[in-house]
């Protein structure tokens, strides 16, 4: 089974640099960067407008842990948005390829 991670990074430097770590550590097959987002939360009491750039990590759901580890050791923010949705369908094709990519523990 596979999953996609969504986690939102203040800033482009931020963003490569989790993403690169993510599948140099083969924890990660891929990762999308979708910059320009502009978020809108609470945080302390207060109504915040931030603009963030959107990783989108492709992994097996068994690195999942690992991930979240590593994102929380590289991330500037106090609360990362880590999130993981299961993959139920997908290109066979693609989710060998994520497969391949990343050794079995």
């Amino acid at each position: 089974m596979h999953h996609l991670i969504y986690c939102t990074c203040p800033d482009r430097e931020t963003a490569e640099g989790i993403a690169k770590r993510l599948v140099a550590d083969k924890l990660a097959a891929c990762v999308n960067i979708l910059p320009g987002l502009i978020s809108v939360y609470e945080w302390q009491a207060q109504i915040e407008t931030a603009q963030e750039h959107l990783l989108l990590i492709k992994s097996p759901l068994a690195r999942y842990d690992a991930i979240e580890a590593a994102i929380k050791t590289l991330h500037p923010y106090q609360l990362p948005e880590i999130i993981a949705v299961a993959i139920e369908r997908g290109s066979a094709e693609y989710l060998k390829w994520i497969d391949a990519c990343l050794p079995t523990n």
